[in-house]
């Protein structure tokens, strides 16, 4: 039994894991072929750009800027078309001329590569291909290069593209199963797990680790072993290896393939715990029927001694079954021999049955009947009797009609064929009155035919109303799913039309919040006492809790559009929970109150600006609702979430108002008199967990406090990125960046370009403008240009303003740096600005955020 399910188990462990192999190693060449497409989808790009005639001109003579200014945006062009990564125009020598990325700060203009691989493989053999991370950009992708030649054949330099990877590796399974890909070193650069980045599959030679350094492939990053070791290799190829990862199952199957000509290889690891199981059972099962087996065996040696007593009482059964079987071989021989006995040929043993019944002999002459067979046909009575050919019947038949359309004698002698062969048969007929018979055939032993023929009109019809009704029902079906179809796009559409018009609103409210603010930022300066300067305050307190309410509102907005972004990653919690106090430390203070907050040493995954900003609610409404005591921020860790809490002394909350404090617009009267809150705080706190997929919760007691809690799940130490500390522009007090520097403001809402005109004048800066962009664009001359350009983005007449800047600039000769001035808060936009290397503020704009923005860009524009 042992041996048994030993051999049982190791056969189907092994047979498991050759078909899962199979499976898998499908499915990686589907996945190495989606590689290989996409990579040779851009190999086109640079066959074609190196046959254009301005690029070839362009290596064969020297270049002005304004030439290569026109390169770039011609590189620009053709790469956003093809969505490549970067476009590069290399010279001879190497060095990069112009580039598809010209414009940001890590640009590849004026970089020598000749050193890579693709430039040397293009030059020597008119194209090249590389992977590897880029010297300037810092970021991996794979280079394809291709000459551009003279008139002569000679090679005067290349085009190359960059083609980045690294989005494929997040349609590659995140689980157990886990995908990569190796160069010609071993080195893996592509993977679906990321702590296995830059691994080595094998040990590199000296030679190997020479020309890594020369082409400086992976830049400075760490190439450490992946420790994988061989157990077993299959029969189809496939390989059983250990891995040592803590993470990871011991014992898994590993396929491979190659790509591109074998420059790569791409490899699937498989976890083999399902073949493992599945073995386990086969060996189980074996033993069980091994078992079963032996309980047989004794179960049939203790029937033996019974066996032998019956053996004497054998050849009687035999005897009686042998009787059995002659009864049953002239069972239908009795209806004949009834039907023989009767003069008229009626049989008794038929009439009970519903179905009209006749009988033939084997010279197709009736033998018996019954009298619903007579009914059903309306025979007349001298025509049915004992010894009738079954062809009369048949002829009387066919001259009522009652055989088919076929020719008479063809229908009566086909029919006479099938009585003869003695084959059963089973089929439908339609009388001329509606009537519908089902026709049973079954031949006799002896010879002969006995057919039936039941009356089953009342089921067919019954079968015609279920169609009917089904095809009703369907119909209906197919206009209620029509009806919800069109319900659900109107729905959809009062959303959209909803979230277009909570954003107009709140864009256009912003516009003369936004001047509203300016002038009460230059009131300080014209109010000399006391209650002058209150109401300067008051009105700056109420400005800003109109501009928190038009915030909220645009950020429900958004979430419910689905057009907030979400950048989940790992990051330390202690760093948040020290921003969080920092931001609320001397409000607390200033109400009265203490704010405590418990260090953590937790590694968290979350987005960490709108975690911040779920916290920041929770605190905000803790010091609004607490009149004395302390307000205390700690963590729990449950399991592998931790719960962030937030607890306050303040009134507390009934249960039942527990969960409309969530709505919109929802507020207690316990706050303080002069910030009860704008009712949206916590609508937005749910929207936010919902959106990242944290729950959020509170427990409260009445006279002794609440406690808003959310849980985050825990993030990998490992991943964990090192914080880049920004850098820091000291001055001293007396050095003022505004004084004399020269400004233009371009904005279509005139009280906003009268304020900030106003604010900035006072702050010693020259505004020669301050208007629509109609009056900018008639003005603007190469002897009058700005150090800086405050500019709104939609200025009416759908005019935009990045637009009427790139216009400005042409006449201007020069590209002063520009600082976004926008009610707009899409994401895209300041992505977009962070790109150019342009400033970014959102209305309404605080003048302290004004003044530091516009300060540090003119400190970079001296220290340039």
């Amino acid at each position: 039994m042992l041996l048994s399910m030993l051999v049982v188990g190791w056969l189907t462990w092994r047979h498991a894991l050759l078909n899962e192999s199979e499976i898998f190693q499908r499915q990686l060449e589907v996945r190495a072929q989606v590689l290989t497409q996409r990579v040779d989808r851009f190999r086109t790009l640079p066959e074609v750009l190196s046959l254009d005639t301005e690029l070839r001109q362009a290596l064969q003579r020297p270049l002005t800027a304004k030439d290569v200014d026109y390169l770039n945006r011609k590189l620009e062009r053709a790469n956003g078309a093809t969505r490549s990564s970067t476009l590069t125009l290399i010279n001879k020598q190497g060095i990069a001329i112009a580039a598809s990325n010209w414009h940001a700060p890590q640009s590849n203009v004026g970089e020598n590569y000749s050193y890579r691989p693709y430039v040397q493989q293009a030059l020597a053999n008119g194209s090249g291909r590389f992977y590897g991370i880029g010297t300037t950009t810092a970021v991996p992708g794979y280079f394809l290069s291709q000459a551009i030649y003279d008139d002569t054949g000679n090679a005067i330099g290349l085009i190359a593209i960059k083609i980045a990877l690294q989005e494929l590796e997040r349609q590659w399974p995140n689980a157990a199963d886990i995908v990569f890909v190796s160069d010609n070193y071993g080195v893996i650069f592509l993977t679906s797990r990321e702590p296995w980045r830059y691994r080595l599959l094998r040990p590199l030679t000296h030679a190997a680790q020479i020309q890594l350094a020369a082409t400086r492939q992976y830049q400075d990053e760490q190439l450490t072993p992946l420790h994988l070791r061989l157990r077993k290799q299959l029969d189809n190829g496939s390989r059983l290896v250990d891995v040592q990862d803590p993470d990871l199952p011991r014992h898994m199957l590993l396929q491979s393939v190659g790509l591109l000509h074998g420059q790569w290889q791409m490899h699937l690891l498989h976890d083999t715990s399902t073949s493992a199981t599945t073995s386990w059972w086969a060996a189980g099962a074996a033993g069980g029927l091994w078992l079963a087996g032996g309980l047989l065996v004794l179960f049939v040696r203790q029937r033996q001694r019974i066996t032998r007593l019956r053996l004497r009482s054998r050849q009687e059964l035999e005897t009686v079954l042998q009787q059995h079987a002659q009864e049953l071989r002239t069972a239908q021989d009795g209806i004949v021999q009834a039907a023989q006995q009767a003069d008229t040929g009626l049989s008794r043993s038929l009439e009970h049955l519903p179905q009209g019944v006749v009988i033939i002999d084997a010279n197709l002459n009736l033998v018996a009947w019954n009298s619903r067979y007579l009914a059903l046909f309306r025979y007349p009575p001298e025509m049915v009797r004992v010894g009738q050919p079954i062809e009369d019947l048949l002829r009387f038949n066919a001259k009522r009609g009652l055989l088919g359309t076929a020719p008479m004698e063809e229908a009566i002698q086909r029919r006479l064929g099938h009585l003869r062969s003695g084959k059963p048969h089973l089929h439908e007929s339609e009388k001329g009155d509606g009537t519908v018979l089902e026709i049973r055939g079954n031949p006799l032993p002896d010879g002969g035919f006995v057919t039936s023929y039941a009356d089953i009109t009342s089921y067919k019809n019954a079968a015609r109303e279920l169609r009917s009704l089904a095809d009703a029902l369907e119909r209906r079906v197919e206009e209620r799913t029509h009806d919800l179809t069109q319900a659900k796009r109107e729905a959809e559409e009062a959303n959209r039309y909803k979230t277009r018009f909570v954003n107009a609103a709140v864009h256009d409210l912003l516009q003369p919040l936004n001047a509203a603010r300016m002038f009460t930022s230059l009131l300080p300066s014209h109010v000399h006492d006391d209650a002058g300067r209150h109401v300067a305050d008051s009105i700056d307190a109420a400005l800003a809790s109109q501009d928190a309410i038009l915030n909220s509102l645009l950020d429900i907005a958004r979430m419910e559009s689905g057009q907030l972004e979400v950048h989940v990653r790992d990051f330390a919690l202690d760093s948040l929970l020290h921003v969080v106090h920092n931001n609320f430390g001397m409000l607390a203070e200033s109400e009265g109150l203490k704010l405590r907050t418990r260090s953590s040493h937790l590694i968290v995954r979350s987005d960490e600006a709108l975690l911040r900003r779920i916290l920041q609610n929770f605190v905000s409404n803790a010091i609004r609702y607490t009149r004395q005591g302390r307000i205390l921020i700690g963590c729990r860790r449950a399991g592998n979430h931790v719960r962030i809490e937030v607890h306050d002394q303040g009134p507390g909350i009934p249960e039942s108002l527990q969960r409309e404090i969530f709505e919109e617009f929802r507020r207690l009267d316990e706050g303080h008199a002069d910030d009860r809150g704008t009712g949206l705080g916590l609508a937005i706190v749910e929207r936010l967990g919902k959106l990242l997929g944290h729950e959020i919760g509170l427990r409260s007691t009445l006279g002794k406090g609440s406690v808003f809690w959310v849980q985050v799940p825990l993030g990998n130490a490992q991943t964990l990125q090192p914080a880049v500390r920004p850098s820091t522009v000291t001055h001293s007090q007396n050095d003022a960046p505004l004084q004399g520097g020269v400004a233009w403001y371009i904005d279509d809402d005139p009280q906003t370009c009268a304020a900030t005109r106003a604010l900035l004048e006072r702050w010693g800066c020259e505004v020669p403008y301050a208007g629509g962009p109609h009056d900018a664009l008639v003005i603007a001359n190469a002897h009058d240009v700005p150090q800086l350009v405050l500019l709104d983005v939609h200025l009416g007449k759908n005019l935009y303003g990045p637009d009427i800047y790139a216009q400005l600039c042409e006449q201007w000769g020069q590209m002063p740096p520009v600082i976004l001035v926008t009610a707009e808060r899409d994401a895209s936009l300041r992505r977009q600005a962070a790109e150019r290397g342009w400033g970014f503020l959102a209305k309404p704009v605080r003048p302290p955020a004004l003044r530091a923005l516009m300060s540090q860009t003119l400190l970079r524009i001296r220290e340039d």
